[in-house]
C-alpha cells in the first residue's frame, strides 16, 4: 500500500477564537505535529487543504518548510469539510502514484500514532475496501480510501463524506480501536484542554 494523506485545514476556527491548527502542541504546532506524525508513519505524498482567504495556516506552513506545491486552496470553505475533500482530488501532484489516500482532520493531533499505525495495518489487510476507525461502534476519522474511490469524490453530489461513504457503491470496513482521542475534535478552548490532558503535557512551542 502506497499511502497519500490529505490533511483538512480550511476550517474557520470560529468557536476556538484563534487558528486551532496553530495552537502549541509539544515543541511545534498542531499542524506541525500532524505533518511529523504522518511522515513518521511513512505517508507520502502529504497535501494540505487551506482556505483561500486564510493567511495564517500558509504562513505556518512556510515556517515549517512545507512545499507550496503540496497545498490546495478551497475557494469556498463555507461549503463544509466535504468541499475540501473534493478540492484535494483536483491536486495535480503525485496523486496517481498512490494506491490509497487517508482523509485526516486537521484538529486531531491527540489521536495516538500507534492508533494510526493499527489503522494502516488494518487497511493493508482490507486493501480493496474503504477503511475507517471505529470507537464504540461509531465511525471516526481518519478514513482511508482506495485511490479508485478517492477520485470519485470529485464529482460526487453527496451531502458530506458520511453520506458518500454510506452510498453502498463500495464496501466499508471498520476497525474498532480503543483511543479516546478518536472521539474529540478541537472545536472550543475546552476541547484543546481535554486534548492536552490526553497528551499528558502542557502546551509549549519552540520558535
Amino acid at each position: 500500500m502506497k499511502l497519500g494523506v490529505v490533511i483538512l485545514a480550511a476550517g474557520a476556527s470560529s468557536r476556538m477564537g484563534r487558528p486551532k491548527l496553530l495552537l502549541p502542541w509539544g515543541n511545534t504546532t498542531v499542524i506541525g505535529h500532524l505533518l511529523n506524525q504522518w511522515r513518521a508513519l511513512g505517508a507520502s505524498p502529504i497535501t494540505i487543504v487551506c482556505a483561500a482567504a486564510d493567511r495564517f495556516v500558509p504562513a505556518e506552513l512556510d515556517r515549517l518548510g512545507f512545499p507550496p506545491a503540496h497545498r490546495v486552496f478551497n475557494q469556498n470553505p463555507e461549503r463544509g469539510m466535504f468541499s475540501s475533500v473534493q478540492c484535494a482530488t483536483t491536486w495535480n501532484g503525485e496523486q496517481r502514484d498512490s494506491s490509497h489516500w487517508a482523509i485526516a482532520l486537521g484538529d486531531q493531533p491527540h489521536v495516538r500514532t500507534d492508533t494510526l499505525q493499527r489503522l494502516l495495518d488494518f487497511a493493508v489487510g482490507h486493501a480493496d475496501q474503504v477503511c475507517q476507525p471505529s470507537l464504540h461502534g461509531r465511525g471516526r476519522h481518519p478514513v482511508i480510501l482506495p485511490v479508485e474511490v478517492f477520485i470519485r469524490v470529485k464529482d460526487s453530489t453527496a451531502e458530506d463524506l458520511k453520506h458518500f461513504l454510506a452510498s453502498g457503491a463500495w464496501a466499508v470496513a471498520r476497525c474498532e480501536l480503543n483511543d479516546a482521542g478518536l472521539d474529540l475534535d478541537l472545536d472550543e478552548p475546552a476541547d484543546y484542554q481535554r486534548a492536552l490532558a490526553l497528551l499528558g503535557s502542557s502546551p509549549r512551542l519552540t520558535q
